[in-house]
């Protein structure tokens, strides 16, 4: 997945979507996720533990007040100007739409991208989590969140979520078919023949 189309959406509303609650624990950056970093040319970076532990905190916290419902809280983690071309209550109502989301899965972080001073996008340090959650009944959901911490030391904030649920039929042997995968917003990798 480009950053242009990661970050093109952050002019834009962004969509946002449900969560019900989780059956697992909140997900890990375990060994198995890819990792990548962008960085303008000519500039180099490369993530400290406290940088990780921080989007880390931030997209867990996030998704795990989705599937609390607590949207309260959740939206408290969105950056101000999101906020702002997003009142709480029409934010809140796009959510409810789309309650099945998540529902009774399992969620695994599958990519994580660092982003240092992306082009045309506000200044600081953007991490990109793609994932993707199975449930029992054979459906899966894949999306990403991108947090951004606009200097170091400050806290990271919420500012794009997209997520799609893939149906039953859309799947074979647990993969979303072929003419499918181009339609998902996450990144799938190594991820898609995973077994959960």
């Amino acid at each position: 997945m480009s950053i242009d189309r990661r970050f093109g959406g952050l002019l834009l509303t962004a969509l946002f979507t449900a969560a019900t609650p989780l059956a697992a624990a909140p997900p890990v950056l375990g060994p198995e996720v890819e990792r990548d970093v962008v960085v303008p040319e000519g500039k180099s970076f490369e993530p400290a533990p406290a940088d990780e532990e921080g989007a880390i905190d931030r997209f867990t916290g996030f998704t795990m007040a989705l599937a609390k419902r607590d949207y309260e809280a959740a939206y408290a983690m969105l950056r101000l100007s999101f906020q702002a071309s997003n009142p709480r209550l029409e934010w809140e109502m796009n959510l409810r739409k789309r309650a099945a989301l998540w529902a009774d899965g399992t969620l695994r972080i599958l990519r994580l991208t660092w982003y240092a001073d992306p082009a045309g996008q506000p200044s600081g340090l953007y991490a990109a989590f793609d994932f993707r959650g199975d449930r029992k009944d054979g459906t899966m959901d894949c999306g990403y969140v991108v947090v951004h911490r606009s200097a170091p030391g400050a806290a990271f904030t919420v500012v794009r979520v997209d997520t799609s649920e893939v149906p039953p039929d859309l799947i074979e042997d647990g993969v979303p078919k072929a003419d499918v995968l181009h339609q998902l917003p996450c990144y799938l990798g190594k991820g898609i023949a995973t077994a959960f």
